[in-house]
């Protein structure tokens, strides 16, 4: 059995948050929270929230052991791109583009 909790629109370009997901692909639930509590970068806290949903609700479901719960799926997508000016000189402009993110944490157990 499985669960997954998935949060989205996270205002966090992808490529940092991939880097992070990699990480914790695979890995137990209870190694996987100790790497994302000590790790510096900020896409970091929102996996681990999202860790915590995903164990919650294979929790709810009632059929799953929580102490013997792996990743098996940590995924990060795009999301919408907002797009900004920055002004420059004589008159001109660059766009700059926020990047979002949709993360999706799937846990089954092993």
């Amino acid at each position: 059995m499985e669960a997954k909790a998935v949060v989205r629109h996270v205002r966090m370009s992808p490529r940092k948050m991939r880097v992070i997901a990699n990480l914790v692909r695979g890995k137990r639930v209870e190694e996987a929270m100790g790497m994302l509590k000590l790790m510096p970068k900020a896409g970091a806290v929102v996996i681990r929230k999202l860790l915590i949903s995903a164990v919650a609700n294979a929790e709810q479901k009632g059929e799953i052991d929580v102490d013997q719960l792996l990743i098996r799926d940590c995924s990060v997508d795009n999301g919408p791109i907002l797009k900004r000016w920055m002004p420059r000189s004589m008159g001109r402009a660059n766009r700059i583009q926020r990047r979002t993110s949709h993360v999706t944490v799937t846990v089954q157990e092993t």
